[in-house]
């Protein structure tokens, strides 16, 4: 740790191997940071805590929380998702690059997804195997031959990318079927401009309040019924979700019904909203929920969530649903190895983004290497998120290893496995102090009919608040930034 304005000589902190988001050198501060780091430093250890604990306390009354799951308690525990002050900041020509790769990305990735459940070129001409796409657990037979409105089967995704040591970005994930975080991003935005309206009004940023609005068109373009004011639902599981926070700011900030399944009704292949005085017809379903929960008669049966029937007022064209069903099979960790692929076969290009070198398990020259080097090697479930399902080997026992180790040979499909990345790292503030954090970058992607993809600048920076921890999951305990992008 170090106050954040070193003295010329004193080292802020240690830089060891990784890069460092705001300093070039343990002497020097990045230039598109010399501002915020300024900024801070003018402030006493005890006016950055009292700003700490304004902001802890503007997020519990505005109930800005996250649910966390242990298997060790009984009961889930509800908590504020810790949030950094020091934003995350991205130069012009830096973020440029990212929206580029980004955009074709999801382009190819929603093609892909409309190939799987159409004609399969990709399939026939060889480049991805049929087993993997037949028996993904997300792939849903549902799906052949639909039509989707507007053809944009992935209205929302979130691309999780890291920054390794050598200082280019790397994805790390896609997220195409109900990606959380939005409500972060914009959150946080809000209360920094509030607690730091002349740091952050005196900064030349990229807006990103008015991606709310452009969030209202793309659900608004999805619309079968070409009206003018189409209805529009957020399907929630509930309020004992945890990202039920964010479901509630969304429909609040766009205007749009907040449901439950219990609130719906299909009738004559078509969707309502049950209100006090009568039926209302519902054109867009935006659900946060998964497949298995959104129709009992299509797939779960035992779902008490969904609305029985919804697959009909789907299938007859009569409501759209954000994301379409079976998104998922181009979001399994497995098929993230072959997005590059697609990117050349659908697009005719080379990726502007990589992706981090993986190995699939399934393979035999693939899973004797992981199993020879698992301790240096981060190993995934391939239908899992949110941390779940995961090792990291460098962080893991003997015993957890092994253990993981007959998880593998038992079920190799299951899993993929990947090198352990060095995550860049950024300072957060820590009782008035400075101290370095590793970090990643989930930026959020919007398409509507127009299937134009739209990055909403600058996206959620996640951190892992554990010193030295890679785990920056939400749902594993990590807080988040405001990212900044310059203009």
């Amino acid at each position: 740790m170090s106050k954040l304005d070193p003295l010329p000589g004193l080292s802020p902190y240690p830089l060891h191997h990784f890069y460092d988001e705001m300093f070039a050198s343990e002497r020097s501060v990045r230039p598109h940071y010399k501002h915020v780091n300024h900024m801070f430093a003018r402030m006493s250890p005890e006016e950055l805590q009292a700003k700490q604990h304004l902001m802890q306390r503007r997020m519990m009354e505005e109930g800005i929380t996250f649910t966390l799951y242990n298997p060790a308690q009984d009961q889930p525990m509800e908590r504020t998702i810790p949030f950094d002050m020091i934003p995350r900041i991205i130069p012009k020509d830096e973020w440029g690059k990212l929206e580029a790769g980004i955009i074709q990305r999801v382009t190819a990735l929603n093609l892909f997804v409309h190939d799987i459940y159409h004609e399969q070129y990709i399939i026939k001409d060889g480049i991805v195997p049929r087993k993997m796409v037949i028996s993904n657990c997300y792939f849903r037979p549902e799906m052949a031959g639909l039509r989707v409105p507007g053809g944009a089967y992935i209205t929302t995704s979130g691309i999780d990318l890291i920054r390794h040591h050598d200082g280019n970005y790397y994805v790390l994930e896609d997220n195409l079927r109900t990606p959380s975080g939005f409500s972060y991003l914009f959150k946080g935005r809000s209360l920094m401009n509030q607690l730091f309206p002349e740091l952050s009004f005196s900064s030349s940023i990229r807006d990103v309040e008015h991606s709310i609005n452009r969030f209202l068109s793309v659900l608004r373009s999805l619309s079968p019924s070409r009206t003018a004011d189409p209805v529009i639902a957020l399907l929630t599981p509930g309020q004992y979700n945890s990202a039920y926070y964010e479901h509630a700011f969304l429909a609040q900030q766009m205007g749009v019904h907040l449901v439950e399944g219990r609130d719906l009704v299909v009738q004559d292949h078509k969707l309502f909203l049950r209100e006090m005085n009568g039926l209302k017809r519902v054109d867009v379903l935006y659900r946060r929920l998964d497949d298995d929960y959104i129709d009992p008669l299509a797939f779960d049966p035992n779902s008490l969530l969904g609305v029985p029937g919804l697959m009909n007022a789907y299938r007859a064209g009569n409501v759209a649903i954000a994301n379409a069903p079976g998104t998922g099979v181009a979001d399994d960790k497995a098929m993230y190895v072959y997005v590059p692929d697609m990117i050349r076969y659908y697009l005719n290009e080379e990726p502007i983004l990589n992706n981090v070198p993986t190995y699939l398990l399934s393979k035999p020259d693939d899973r004797k290497y992981v199993l020879d080097n698992l301790a240096e090697m981060v190993v995934k479930e391939t239908s899992l998120s949110g941390g779940y399902g995961m090792l990291i080997g460098s962080e893991a026992s003997k015993e957890e290893q092994d253990n993981f180790r007959l998880k593998i040979v038992a079920e190799p499909d299951r899993y993929i496995a990947q090198p352990i990345m060095s995550l860049s790292r950024a300072p957060i503030l820590s009782e008035g102090m400075m101290s370095p954090r590793h970090i990643d970058l989930r930026a959020f992607v919007l398409m509507g009919a127009d299937r134009k993809p739209h990055v909403i600048p600058g996206g959620l920076t996640r951190v892992a608040m554990r010193e030295g921890s890679l785990v920056v999951n939400s749902s594993q305990g990590g807080g988040v930034k405001d990212t900044w992008v310059m203009s």
